[in-house]
C-alpha cells in the first residue's frame, strides 16, 4: 500500500444506527461544559455502526507560528474521530479510552476545515482496533493518518 493512499471505506459499507443511538452521537462535543473535543470545535457529521466523520473547522488560534494547524489538534481530530464509532456498539454503561495511538502526517493544514473519517477494524472483549483518516474539506489533500487501540470495559458505579 502507498503511504499517501488512504484506506478506502465508505459511509454506506457501514449499518444505520436506531435514531437514540444516532443521535446521541451526532450531540458528541456539544454539550453543555466546554470539554476538550467542544473547546477545539469538533462536530460529528455522520455516524454509523463503527463509522463517524467529523470535522475540525479551521480557526487562527489551531495554527502553530509557521502558518499551518498545529499537529497536536490533528491528533485530536483523530483521536475523537474513532470514540463515535466505537460507542455506536455501546450503551452508556460503557467506557473505552485511548491506551496506544500512531498519526502519521502526510502534509500540512493551511487555513481549511479537515474532515476526519475513523473505523472500528475489530472488536475484541476488551480491546478495539481502529483506524482513522484526515483530508482537507477544500483541497481534499490526504492530511494524516492514525491507528488507534482502545480499552473497552463497563464503567464503575
Amino acid at each position: 500500500m502507498n503511504h499517501a493512499e488512504p484506506m478506502n471505506h465508505k459511509e454506506d459499507e457501514f449499518a444505520e444506527l436506531s435514531a437514540n443511538v444516532a443521535e446521541r452521537w451526532l450531540r458528541f462535543g456539544q454539550w453543555d461544559r466546554v470539554y476538550f473535543p467542544k473547546l477545539v470545535g469538533l462536530r460529528v457529521e455522520a455516524v454509523r455502526l463503527d463509522y463517524c466523520r467529523m470535522v475540525l473547522p479551521f480557526k487562527p488560534e489551531l495554527e502553530q507560528p509557521m502558518g499551518i494547524v498545529h499537529g497536536g489538534a490533528i491528533a485530536t481530530l483523530i483521536d475523537a474521530v474513532v470514540v463515535p464509532a466505537i460507542g455506536s456498539a455501546y450503551g452508556p454503561e460503557i467506557g473505552y479510552s485511548t491506551i496506544d495511538m500512531h498519526v502519521q502526517y502526510l502534509s500540512a493544514l493551511v487555513k481549511e476545515d479537515a474532515v476526519a473519517e475513523g473505523v472500528v477494524v475489530k472488536r475484541g472483549r476488551s480491546i478495539v482496533f481502529c483506524e482513522a483518516n484526515v483530508h482537507g474539506r477544500t483541497s481534499g489533500k490526504h492530511l494524516a493518518r492514525g491507528s488507534l487501540t482502545y480499552s473497552v470495559s463497563a464503567l464503575r458505579p
